[in-house]
């Protein structure tokens, strides 16, 4: 299995029209683990069309609870039972990640009880297990370092950025954050740093599809980090390959890759990918770039 991240979804905000980008979610697979950042709705679907099993999922991370993140952790994890889960799942996120999966589990309890009676299933609740991320926080997952790192994503307090260090490459994901230079020094010399992104020129059409008004719009701008400045933290950091996620606006077609280039150029000269639905990105070629 070749070290590589694969977005399952880079739109920014949960809301869906036909043809649309999907909301936030990635898959990492580094070390032979396989793992989970993220889990906007439709990333149990988007993961099997990428070839990725549920049963495979190592470790699943959440790095804030927002719905474009979260909304899919109980069907992901649902749905991996009815294929035939047995063994325990470690999730991470930030506080509250354990609440949202004990509501599902409640919500679901008449299927949970019947499959269990019925089908001689283990309790799912007991094949998940639940850890939490905050402040200076790091772990170890099959030899490979996992940081954290609390960014600023106002109103969310609790919102991390992740970074991971394995054998033979690293990766920083900047979860949803308005422009941190923190994040500089976290992520610094990883081979791909995944960053999400925002267009101020797209902000305005995006308030009009969605009906937004002057809070949506201090919301957006306020809360995100603009495409130029996303160019400043990896140039501070010195990463081998930047990569956009949770853009907005993905779907508008007056926007497209060459206005994201043009911004990010500004203030990043290095390998850049405008993420896309279903996009894989070996770690071993991006590595190769430093």
């Amino acid at each position: 299995m070749d070290d590589k991240i694969t977005l399952l979804g880079v739109k920014g905000g949960p809301s869906l029209r036909k043809g649309s980008s999907m909301p936030t979610a990635s898959v990492l697979r580094m070390d032979g683990k396989t793992m989970l950042i993220d889990a906007g709705v439709g990333a149990t679907r988007s993961a099997v069309e990428a070839g990725v099993e549920l049963l495979d999922i190592d470790v699943i991370f959440i790095t804030h609870l927002h719905s474009d993140h979260i909304l899919d952790l109980g069907s992901l994890l649902y749905t991996a039972w009815t294929n035939g889960l047995r063994r325990v799942v470690p999730v991470y996120g930030p506080p509250g990640t354990q609440e949202f999966w004990s509501h599902f589990l409640r919500a679901m309890s008449f299927d949970h009880g019947i499959r269990m009676a019925d089908e001689g299933r283990v309790d799912l609740a007991d094949l998940v297990e639940f850890h939490e991320i905050g402040d200076d926080w790091t772990t170890d997952i099959g030899g490979i370092r996992v940081a954290a790192l609390r960014v600023d994503h106002p109103p969310v307090t609790d919102c991390f950025a992740l970074r991971f260090d394995g054998s033979a490459s690293s990766v920083c994901f900047s979860s949803d954050t308005c422009y941190f230079p923190p994040l500089g020094p976290f992520a610094s010399g990883v081979d791909v740093l995944v960053h999400e992104a925002i267009l101020i020129g797209g902000v305005e059409k995006v308030l009009q599809r969605t009906g937004g008004g002057d809070k949506m719009r201090a919301h957006l701008v306020g809360s995100h980090t603009e495409a130029v400045d996303v160019g400043r933290i990896a140039t501070a950091a010195m990463v081998g390959t930047l990569v956009l996620h949770h853009m907005l606006p993905v779907d508008d077609p007056d926007f497209g890759d060459a206005d994201w280039r043009n911004e990010v150029s500004k203030t990043w000269n290095g390998p850049l990918l405008i993420g896309k639905d279903g996009m894989e990105i070996p770690l071993k070629t991006a590595a190769s770039k430093v």
